[in-house]
């Protein structure tokens, strides 16, 4: 669009004066007559008349509003900056650096209001002070220890004595028995007498499910905590064996621990029935009366008719001793039986192993 200029550029006259120049009044100029087809447009002021894309308000750094030109203050007066200055943490603006609480803790055990500031001798030597233990700390510790280390023992004693003592007699055992049938069955035959700790016979309890080796002696470490059953042959304490025609055949073996094949003993009822096998026969007893608790000097449940069972006379009989109240020695627990029955291992089991 072409700007409408003055009449003394274009030349355009208004009556007599040419627009823009002198007339009788001077040098003032005037306006001229609006018609209309055109309208009068003054001179373009390029300061004040132009148009132009105004500058972006400044935004405040609190609320975000614009503010004035010519000033930096938020919009909203002295209360809306009193409030977006405690937002933005305080009066001064920034929120306090938060301290750590190692920080604080490093602070304060150096002594120090400032941290990072070496110590003096005195200072480290009172810090080295507060480091080390006190007497009764060390005490405390030292019986804290000592508790846990026997408890940890006694509790791997108590395993090895209810656990391991007996898988070790039950492989033991089982191995002895294997060993006797073995040989039985290959015709080696044994001597008469037998050494102290030698398998010369396998006791049967078909109640319990009793099956262990009897070997000569009483001996814990030579038989009975080998998981055998021990037949009292030596000494003053010497029993009859089962092919004598009369006498007392006297056994003994642990109730608790190293196999523990008499555990159960105090449930046989008179009938029950309790097998020797040897080499050559099968000796079958019929239990018949019980001592539930006597003295571990009573070694007169051991005669050859033993005082308390019951017998009367001379006969061929069992008796089984071992230790009673259960994992204690202070008593003896008796069991007597009497032999209904001999029979040649070359007719087979007898009814007692069959059933």
């Amino acid at each position: 669009m072409t700007a409408l200029r003055p009449e003394h550029e274009t030349g355009a006259s208004y009556g007599d004066q040419p627009y823009g120049g002198s007339s009788a009044l001077g040098e003032t100029a005037f306006l001229p007559p609006v018609d209309d087809r055109t309208a009068y447009v003054p001179p373009i002021d390029e300061e004040t008349v132009a148009l132009r894309i105004p500058d972006p308000p400044p935004i405040s750094a609190s609320a975000g509003t614009a503010a004035p030109s010519g000033t930096g203050r938020a919009l909203g007066g002295r209360a809306a900056r009193r409030r977006a200055a405690k937002r933005r943490g305080g009066r001064h603006g920034g929120a306090p650096e938060a301290v750590s609480p190692e920080a604080v803790s490093e602070a304060v055990s150096q002594g120090s209001g400032a941290p990072g500031r070496s110590l003096s001798r005195v200072e480290a030597r009172r810090q080295a002070r507060l480091r080390k233990p006190s007497p009764a700390v060390v005490a405390s510790r030292a019986i804290g220890e000592v508790f846990i280390t026997t408890g940890v023992l006694m509790l791997l004693f108590v395993t090895y004595q209810l656990w391991w003592t007996n898988v070790r007699a039950h492989a033991q055992a089982g191995k002895e028995a294997s060993s006797l049938q073995q040989d039985w069955a290959s015709g080696k035959r044994a001597p008469g007498v037998f050494e102290p700790g030698q398998g010369f016979a396998i006791l049967h309890i078909p109640k319990l499910d009793v099956v262990a080796p009897i070997a000569e002696g009483v001996s814990n470490a030579k038989v009975l905590d080998k998981g055998m059953v021990g037949h009292y042959g030596e000494g003053p304490l010497k029993t009859a064996m089962p092919q004598d025609r009369t006498g007392n055949f006297g056994l003994a073996a642990h109730r608790n621990t190293h196999g523990e094949p008499f555990r159960y003993i105090n449930k046989l009822v008179a009938g029950d029935a309790v097998v020797v096998e040897t080499q050559d026969e099968y000796y079958v007893y019929k239990v018949t009366s019980m001592l539930p608790v006597t003295s571990p000097s009573n070694v007169s449940v051991l005669d050859p008719v033993p005082k308390g069972s019951g017998f009367t006379g001379p006969g061929r009989y069992i008796t089984l001793t071992t230790c009673t109240p259960e994992f204690t020695s202070k008593y003896r627990l008796i069991v007597w039986g009497k032999m209904v029955e001999e029979r040649p291992r070359s007719k087979g089991k007898p009814d007692a192993l069959v059933e």
